[in-house]
C-alpha cells in the first residue's frame, strides 16, 4: 500500500462492487496521475493567449513555406530542362565550327561583309632576275672556262675590287692559262688535285700560272682557282697607281712576263666576260 493511500480511501470489495461504473470511470480521469481536462472555454481561452497563437502562426508559415518551395522546386525542373537542351545544342555548334574541317560560319556569328583588297600590280609581285648558278658562256668562252671566269669575278667582288681591276684579273687568266686550272709537269704532285690539263713552263700552276718558288703559295693553294684569284688582286692592289695604268702594264707589274704585250689583245673580250658575270 501507497503511504499516501489512507485506509479510508480503500475500498471494499463490497464498496467496490456497489459503486456505479461511471463513478469509477469518472474517477479514473480525474486520478492523481493525470490532472482533469479543462473544460472546453478554458482550452479556448487558452488558444486565444499570445503565446498559442504566436507559435500557431509559425506553424502555419512553414507550411506555407514547404509548400512554396515544393512548387518552386518543381518549376525549376520544368525550366531546367529545355535551358540545359539549348546549352547542349549551343556547345554541340561550337565544337563543330570550331573542330571540323569543312566548318561553316557560327549560327551566334554575326556575318562580317568581306574588306576589298587591292591587287598587287604586276611590278610590286615581279622578282628581280636571278643569274644562274652556271652563267651562259660569252666572248666565245667554254662552259668551263666561263665557270673560272666567275670565279676571278667573285672573289674580286667580295675583296671590293672596281670593275678595272676585275678586266685586268680575267684578260691576265686569258693569257696565261686561256682560263683552265693547269697543273705542272714539272711537279707531278699537281696533278693529285683537280685539274683541267697541264703545263711545262718551270713549276707553274693554276689560272694565273704562279709559281710556288717565287712565293705564291703551296701547290694545293695554288690548284684551287678562288686561293689563286685572292692572291692576285692582293699583289695588284699593292702597285701604286695601278687604276691609272693599262691592262698590260697593270697585269705585268703583278705577272712580270716574259711578253708584257701580250695581255693588251685579250682586254675587249676580258670586259664582255665581266659585264655578264656582274
Amino acid at each position: 500500500m501507497h503511504p499516501d493511500n489512507s485506509p479510508e480511501q480503500q475500498l471494499t470489495p463490497a464498496h467496490a462492487a456497489a459503486r456505479p461504473a461511471d463513478a469509477a470511470s469518472g474517477e479514473r480521469r480525474i486520478g492523481r496521475h493525470r490532472a482533469p481536462e479543462p473544460p472546453r472555454r478554458a482550452r479556448r481561452a487558452r488558444l486565444a493567449s499570445t503565446p498559442a497563437r504566436v507559435a500557431l502562426a509559425c506553424g502555419v508559415s512553414c507550411c506555407l513555406g514547404l509548400v512554396a518551395v515544393a512548387g518552386a522546386q518543381a518549376g525549376v525542373g520544368q525550366r531546367a530542362e529545355p535551358v540545359g537542351e539549348a546549352l547542349a545544342d549551343r556547345a554541340t555548334a561550337e565544337q563543330r565550327a570550331s573542330r571540323a574541317l569543312d566548318r561553316g560560319a557560327s549560327p551566334l556569328a554575326v556575318p562580317v561583309s568581306p574588306v576589298p583588297t587591292a591587287s598587287p600590280s604586276p611590278s610590286a609581285t615581279r622578282k628581280p632576275p636571278r643569274r644562274p648558278a652556271r652563267p651562259r658562256p660569252v666572248a666565245g668562252l667554254t662552259q668551263t672556262q666561263m665557270d673560272n671566269a666567275k670565279v676571278i669575278v667573285d672573289v674580286g667582288g667580295d675583296l671590293g675590287m672596281p670593275k678595272r681591276g676585275l678586266v685586268v684579273a680575267v684578260a691576265t687568266a686569258m693569257q696565261e692559262s686561256n682560263l683552265h686550272n693547269l697543273a705542272s709537269d714539272v711537279l707531278p704532285e699537281s696533278s693529285d688535285h683537280p685539274h683541267q690539263g697541264s703545263g711545262a713552263d718551270h713549276d707553274s700552276l693554276g689560272l694565273f700560272q704562279q709559281r710556288p718558288s717565287s712565293g705564291w703559295g703551296t701547290v694545293a693553294q695554288l690548284m684551287r682557282p678562288a686561293y689563286a684569284a685572292r692572291v692576285f688582286y692582293a699583289a695588284l692592289a699593292e702597285i701604286p697607281g695601278w687604276q691609272r695604268l693599262s691592262v698590260t702594264e697593270a697585269a705585268q707589274a703583278v705577272q712580270i712576263s716574259a711578253y708584257p704585250g701580250a695581255y693588251a689583245k685579250h682586254e675587249a673580250r676580258a670586259t664582255r666576260v665581266v659585264e655578264a658575270l656582274r
